[in-house]
């Protein structure tokens, strides 16, 4: 009896193994997919590779408008990772960094096995939305709070300025007036100086003739030198009597 399970479990080891063998088949794996992702945003795209523990290299196609697919090329924006999920699959990851609306289209990865034959997986839709990410919205919001936040102590202190000037000007219709009489003044020709009076020459009036009884008397009076009165001293001669005269013009 012994020896008959021994065959049974041998049989059901080799039944396993066969079975087991026969699951494990190279391809790629994955299913449709349609990502949106917005401009500037970053996108990763996966493809689960199941290789069976052989050799094999992968990358990335893009299928165009006119129906002729690209390779991507790995660079600055577009990255390729490979990371083992169990001994018999790993993951090709492409990740689009700073996504472009040129990166919009359909892709697939390709895989080439040890013996030249190829795989291709499921075609993924990316659609570019014109949409701003979170994070760049994130940043928005403090870029906009910080230069508010900034400019804030400016406008309060130019509005203190311009209150206190309205306040020391004078009233702006007497301003106004002012303002148009000199500009009045200004548009006005030049006047000459005031002119001052010539004073009149007084002419001498016509002398008349006087009547007799307007005409008054005049008196002549005789001036004694002093070479007299020294003289007074000496002998004295006889005094000459002094004739006083009037005379009246007719």
């Amino acid at each position: 009896m012994y020896p008959f399970i021994l065959r049974v479990i041998s049989c059901l080891c080799i039944f396993q193994g066969g079975v087991f063998s026969e699951e494990c088949s190279q391809g790629a794996l994955g299913k449709r997919e349609t990502f949106f992702v917005p401009a500037g945003g970053s996108l990763s795209l996966p493809c689960v590779v199941q290789h069976c523990g052989g050799n094999w290299t992968g990358n990335w196609l893009k299928m165009w408008e006119n129906s002729t697919s690209t390779t991507v090329e790995n660079s600055a924006r577009h990255r390729f990772t490979i990371a083992p999920v169990s001994a018999n699959r790993s993951e090709l990851l492409l990740k689009i960094l700073s996504v472009r609306q040129s990166d919009e289209g359909l892709y697939t990865c390709n895989v080439k096995w040890s013996d030249g034959s190829n795989a291709v997986s499921h075609w993924k839709q990316v659609n570019v939305t014109k949409g701003v990410a979170s994070q760049r919205k994130l940043l928005h919001r403090v870029l906009v709070c910080t230069g508010a936040f900034l400019c804030l102590p400016v406008i309060l202190g130019l509005a203190r300025c311009l209150s206190s000037e309205v306040k020391q000007q004078p009233h702006p219709r007497i301003e106004v007036f002012h303002a148009d009489g000199h500009r009045d003044r200004s548009h006005q020709p030049p006047q000459p100086p005031p002119r001052r009076p010539v004073p009149k020459k007084r002419t001498a009036p016509p002398h008349k003739a006087l009547s007799p009884s307007q005409q008054k008397p005049e008196l002549l009076y005789a001036d004694i030198s002093q070479d007299a009165l020294m003289n007074q001293k000496g002998p004295r001669e006889p005094v000459q009597p002094t004739v006083y005269s009037s005379v009246r013009f007719s």
